[in-house]
């Protein structure tokens, strides 16, 4: 049974491809900050039919790098191997440049780059000690784009692109896989609990998160495509997906839609 840790666990894609590896006999690792939610999360995997003994719920704080290593070793001492790390935890962004403090820019990178490169820094020794291993990061569209009222976030999902691409071409002869998934709208609370300028909660709506992919639908397709090793995940649908092909082939087209978004 691989054993599969997962950041970002308590609620929307991270909580999603926890349930799609129930399917699988995974042994899971489920982190986040929220303990309770993530002892729901559990609970709804072994409604799904997991084994309990096989769930560890383990709360973490990606900003804490100091933790890391203790956290590592937890898993290690419960069952003794990492196969697959899914570095999903992350926040996002509504707030224009002009309207953002410099902290928040900080958190942002914080928590959505160093707290990714922190985890796998960690983990990564183990997995060469294995010869085997597959990592993965949530990075987004916005890795690719440039979005309105998201600078921040845009700057910190472009950061992990590079990172893990570069990681990846690094770890290859170690038997390592990694991949990059580029979410484009998926229906979730992210914009929901995106900071503002002053870094505050923004709980709001976004028109394009709520009528986006259906959450269990995007995580079914990551997974799907995890297991067949493919290195860049593109998953969405509509406009948020096609600005992908927009960009490469006809970038100033793409620029020029941006500017007009609202």
């Amino acid at each position: 049974m691989a054993v599969v840790w997962i950041t970002g666990a308590s609620s929307g894609i991270g909580e999603a491809i926890a349930k799609q590896y129930v399917t699988q006999n995974s042994k899971l690792v489920l982190s986040a900050r929220r303990e309770s939610e993530l002892n729901r999360v559990k609970q709804a995997c072994v409604a799904l039919g997991a084994n309990g003994s096989d769930i560890l719920v383990l709360p973490l704080d990606v900003t804490d790098h100091g933790a890391m290593g203790d956290k590592t070793q937890a898993v290690m001492d419960e069952f003794g191997r990492i196969d697959v790390l899914i570095n999903n935890a992350g926040i996002s962004q509504r707030s224009k440049c002009l309207d953002t403090d410099l902290s928040v820019y900080q958190q942002l990178l914080d928590v959505d780059v160093l707290g990714q490169i922190a985890l796998t820094k960690s983990v990564l020794p183990i997995m060469v000690e294995q010869q085997s291993g597959h990592i993965a990061v949530t990075s987004s569209v916005a890795g690719k784009v440039g979005v309105k009222w998201r600078t921040g976030y845009c700057a910190a999902k472009h950061a992990v692109m590079g990172f893990f691409d570069a990681l990846r071409a690094e770890v290859e002869e170690y038997g390592i896989q990694v991949s990059t998934i580029t979410p484009g709208f998926i229906k979730t609370d992210v914009a929901r609990n995106a900071v503002v300028g002053d870094g505050s909660q923004f709980a709001g709506e976004d028109p394009n998160i709520e009528t986006g992919m259906d959450v269990d639908k995007c995580a079914s397709v990551i997974v799907s495509k995890m297991n067949k090793g493919v290195k860049e995940i593109a998953v969405g649908e509509g406009l948020s997906l096609l600005a992908l092909k927009i960009k490469r082939y006809f970038p100033n087209v793409l620029f020029n839609m941006m500017a007009k978004q609202p």
